[in-house]
């Protein structure tokens, strides 16, 4: 039985104890993000995307995943990368933001178990650079990992217009097969 940093003697009530926990890390670019593992639904392979008409480029459409219409949005759009081609490693996490949503990721690395004490918060950076999405850095060995606060990457007008265009997806799918 493993002991979780929050029950470690001498680290409770700290801030950087509450950020402690397992993160699935993934590439996009030449960098290396994670996102806590209990926001991550699954990992599934690159599928076919229905493109929804009118949707910010960043949300590529939506996928049928085992009949369920499932929102897919390109997270290097979304931080404001260049669209690069996909590959075999290309693949899309569905994560849990109060819906099931896709976020497509150069490719996946590795589950991390980083302690409390190795995140530290965000860099600080002018007031012109929105940080709030990033939940810390963590420090694995020489290595530094941006932990996103995915639930604030993919912000409630995200989840409002991605998720209608689902549900109208949705409903066409199912006239069309009645």
């Amino acid at each position: 039985m493993t002991t979780s940093v929050l029950e470690a003697p001498g680290l409770a009530g700290g801030l950087a104890c509450d950020k402690g926990g397992k993160y699935l890390t993934f590439k996009l670019a030449e960098e290396e993000y994670g996102v806590e593992i209990l926001k991550v639904r699954e990992i599934i392979g690159l599928l076919a995307i229905t493109a929804v008409p009118c949707m910010p480029v960043c949300m590529k459409g939506v996928i049928n995943l085992r009949g369920k219409v499932i929102p897919v949005i390109d997270l290097r759009l979304k931080f404001g990368l260049p669209e690069a081609e996909h590959t075999d490693q290309t693949c899309i996490i569905v994560v849990d933001v109060g819906k099931e949503i896709g976020i497509i990721v150069d490719t996946v690395s590795e589950v991390l178990d980083i302690a409390g004490e190795e995140i530290e918060p965000p860099p600080s950076m002018s007031a012109d650079v929105d940080t709030s999405f990033i939940l810390g850095m963590g420090k694995v060995g020489e290595e530094v990992k941006i932990l996103l606060d995915i639930d604030k990457v993919l912000s409630s007008d995200d989840i409002v217009s991605v998720s209608a265009a689902a549900a109208a997806t949705a409903s066409r799918a199912g006239d069309a097969s009645a």
